[in-house]
């Protein structure tokens, strides 16, 4: 359980931090992020304090959609934008497409792990995840149109409101989920109880 929980928190806090890299690169963010950054700029509130409140206001959806968060559902509410306001507090601006770039992919993988981190922790979905599946629920809209519906309307909002919408965006999309396929195996924490409640017995004999 210890480790797990450490696992939880350290996942959110690097999703946090890749975030906050990738904001910083200038080149593009995934769709949640650019509202996040639309509603900054609109607001003038810090991204990362955004981030959490975007959070919260999804996790309310839920109610109608009768999903249950988990203790994951929480954190992720609590710690991915603080994380990544905390960071962007120390980052420097890069200068140069080069320098861009590689914040950019950095940011990227960062996320990549911390998702395999959060998620190989089982305490519960994010609630953007939790969105997805209640929808798909209660709708009964495959996981895949129910994510492009909302990622797609929240693209196009956190655009008009002056988020970064780029190269990045794209990036994001083709490479998070073969990032996550390749992370998530290393830090499942159930597939690890499982494969040493098969060895134990060897061992005792």
């Amino acid at each position: 359980m210890t480790r797990r929980v450490l696992q939880l928190l350290v996942g959110l806090l690097l999703f946090g931090a890749g975030c906050a890299l990738m904001v910083q690169a200038g080149i593009g963010l995934d769709p949640w992020t650019v509202l996040a950054e639309g509603i900054s700029r609109q607001t003038g509130i810090g991204i990362g304090w955004v981030t959490n409140l975007l959070g919260f206001l999804v996790l309310l959806l839920w109610i109608p959609l009768r999903q249950r968060p988990g203790v994951g559902t929480v954190a992720n509410i609590a710690l991915v934008g603080t994380g990544m306001q905390l960071t962007l507090g120390v980052l420097p601006h890069p200068s140069g497409w080069v320098y861009q770039a590689a914040m950019f992919a950095a940011g990227l993988v960062a996320v990549g792990v911390a998702s395999g981190l959060y998620i190989g922790a089982r305490f519960g979905p994010g609630p953007r995840d939790g969105l997805m599946t209640g929808l798909n629920e209660r709708l009964g809209w495959p996981i895949w149109a129910c994510r492009l519906a909302v990622e797609a309307t929240v693209l196009a909002a956190g655009w008009l409101l002056g988020g970064t919408v780029g190269i990045g965006t794209v990036l994001f999309a083709l490479l998070i989920g073969p990032l996550v396929h390749t992370t998530l195996p290393w830090f499942d924490t159930r597939r690890r109880t499982v494969a040493d409640a098969d060895i134990m017995p060897q061992r005792a004999v």
